[in-house]
């Protein structure tokens, strides 16, 4: 049985930086490419970043390139996201997802989610 469980979220001023973490259980983790995606109120879902299971290829979602970080440690089976120079639209519940196979930052293209974690900026 897959799981993936989030970490990290919390509430934080403009500016601020949190760093996400996602556990991820029951699969071959390195085979895997993992994607973080964000639902904000009212918004749908949309993708964030996602990295190869070697870590070596990554892509962004153009708002935060420069600020956010995806990177993986496959001895500990977790992928992390430092989000750096927050910004009141950030805001939203951000999700963990796995994928088998080619990249892709279509929701309907991962395989596995996780519950999601809330992460709020003040302005």
């Amino acid at each position: 049985q897959v799981q993936l469980v989030e970490s990290g979220g919390g509430l934080v001023q403009a500016g601020g930086s949190l760093r996400l973490s996602c556990a991820a259980s029951g699969l071959t983790f390195s085979r895997y490419y993992m994607g973080w995606f964000r639902q904000a109120p009212g918004k749908e879902r949309e993708f964030v970043a996602t990295i190869s299971g070697s870590g070596g290829t990554t892509r962004y979602e153009d708002s935060v390139k420069g600020r956010f970080t995806i990177s993986r440690e496959n001895a500990l089976n977790t992928v992390y996201q430092q989000m750096n120079s927050l910004k009141h639209e950030d805001t939203a519940v951000y999700y963990c997802a796995a994928r088998f196979g080619v990249v892709a930052i279509t929701e309907r293209n991962y395989d596995y989610w996780g519950q999601g974690t809330r992460v709020t900026v003040s302005s």
